[in-house]
């Protein structure tokens, strides 16, 4: 196991442990912008979707460097794992929450193919028992 900074969650800032009302009563005009593209736009003393998909990416590159054959588990966040799907498929990464449904706890797996990254299953927990797949969030 090797644990790799660039996989980290959301740098969120000043709204660090904040509800949503909090933070858009407090940053309105922030949390205004950061809704409509967080791709370019970071919570108030965070960080943007773009930086997030350019440090992740790092770590997918040294893993195709390190690790040319079989299979790579790579474990992160539930945003940022959203925003480097994003950035691998070539999706806009500032509409990371609107194209992509990740709920917890669930698997995705991306093949480095030949022609670029190829998406081959998202968002499945089938691995899950039913009873903890009713009580794990979304």
């Amino acid at each position: 196991m090797q644990l790799k900074e660039g996989l980290r969650e959301i740098a969120y800032g000043q709204w660090e442990g904040k509800n949503p009302e909090a933070v858009n009563r407090e940053f309105h005009d922030d949390y205004v912008r950061w809704l409509s593209d967080p791709g370019w736009n970071a919570p108030t003393g965070g960080e943007r979707g773009i930086d997030i998909a350019r440090r992740s990416s790092l770590v997918i590159e040294e893993i195709e460097q390190t690790c040319s054959a079989g299979n790579v588990l790579v474990v992160s966040h539930k945003a940022t794992t959203r925003i480097m799907l994003c950035f691998l498929i070539g999706i806009d990464v500032g509409r990371f929450r609107d194209r992509i449904s990740m709920p917890v706890s669930s698997i995705s797996i991306v093949e480095m193919a030949a022609h670029g990254p190829l998406l081959h299953m998202i968002g499945d927990r089938a691995y899950l028992r039913e009873q903890l797949r009713k009580r794990v969030g979304t």
